[in-house]
């Protein structure tokens, strides 16, 4: 009898770091900040990254570290990644690795761009999208999805482009607000002024949040339904500096907003969206603060933003350029690690 314990036990141990090290070689798909102390500990925060222009794979694990370092949330960032090589590559669409850590997220973060993904992984992203959590999305995630191949997928009605009269629009416009339309400014010709909308000057999120510049355009919008509330109006500059003039012949349409969804289990989510989420805004300490005081308010965390929250870069943050077939070539999800910190 204590030999058959004692060889269970054993066998126990070794079952544990069979799948210890199964672990360890999936999270190389995947990074995890953690962060200690600060009003955001106890919070965890997914990022789900896949653009093939925007440089989310780069922008979107600094926001990561500095909601970790600063802040103290735990922060996890997945990539489109390449099967063979397991290397970050966004022009991989039907590859997210790490969906399910979304059962124990606080906060979803979108940044993907036209994913056409196996049912098994897009089924986390939908299960979280209807479990009544918070989103935050940025820029391509009005267009998320798009089901070209696997038209009979239960999530097909998800794609940017839905027709159909109860799901139009696709995830986007149903639940962030607003699916693709056009480039409202000139595309890499003409940038973003963002200036808090009337009404929401004392809105935790704005909170020591100045005037805000990016390179990206502004994006078209349709029409904001009711539930939409305009956080920052954006006005198309006439080039790609901060001081340029504003074109006043181009109309100044909401570039962030709030809302609410309720999903198929009639749960219902506060949501941010914003089409700002060019690689270069985030090189603004104002951008970065709303994200920064965003994620707090979508996490109930309002009344804890700071007069003006921490975003000094952690590192260094020079993304590529934008474009697509422009990224990072030969990057593994470890790269991006924290640098040594005091």
């Amino acid at each position: 009898m204590v030999k058959s314990s004692a060889f269970l036990g054993i066998a126990a141990l070794l079952a544990v770091l069979a799948l210890t090290g199964d672990m360890q070689a999936a999270d190389d798909q995947w990074i995890q900040f953690e962060g200690s102390g600060g009003p955001g500990q106890d919070r965890h925060i997914v990022f789900v990254t896949g653009d093939e222009e925007y440089r989310s794979e780069e922008s979107m694990p600094l926001l990561a570290k500095i909601l970790a370092v600063h802040h103290g949330f735990k922060c996890t960032v997945l990539f489109a990644i390449d099967p063979d090589s397991g290397e970050i590559n966004p022009l991989v669409v039907d590859n997210i690795p790490g969906l399910e850590v979304l059962r124990d997220a606080d906060l979803m973060v979108l940044f993907t761009r036209f994913r056409e993904l196996p049912d098994a992984q897009m089924k986390h992203i939908i299960d979280y999208t209807n479990s009544g959590k918070p989103i935050v999305a940025l820029r391509t995630a009005t267009h998320p999805f798009f089901y070209k191949k696997n038209v009979g997928s239960p999530y097909a009605k998800y794609t940017w482009n839905n027709k159909s009269a109860d799901f139009k629009g696709g995830y986007g416009r149903q639940v962030l607000g607003e699916t693709w339309v056009n480039h409202h400014g000139h595309h890499q010709k003409e940038s973003t002024r963002g200036l808090i909308a009337d009404g929401m000057q004392d809105h935790p999120m704005v909170r020591g949040v100045g005037e805000i510049w990016g390179p990206s355009d502004v994006y078209g919008l349709t029409t904001l339904n009711g539930a939409c509330r305009p956080i920052i109006i954006g006005h198309v500059l006439k080039g790609m500096n901060p001081d340029d003039d504003i074109n006043t012949e181009k109309k100044a349409l909401p570039v962030a907003w709030t809302k609410t969804y309720t999903g198929d289990r009639g749960k219902t989510s506060t949501v941010f969206t914003t089409t700002m989420g060019h690689a270069g805004d985030l090189k603004d300490p104002d951008f970065r603060r709303l994200m920064v005081n965003a994620c707090y308010w979508c996490v109930g965390l309002g009344e804890k933003v700071p007069a003006s929250s921490k975003v000094d870069i952690i590192g260094t943050y020079d993304p590529k350029p934008i474009g697509f077939g422009g990224f990072r070539k030969g990057v593994k999800p470890a790269d991006h690690k924290l640098p040594a910190q005091p």
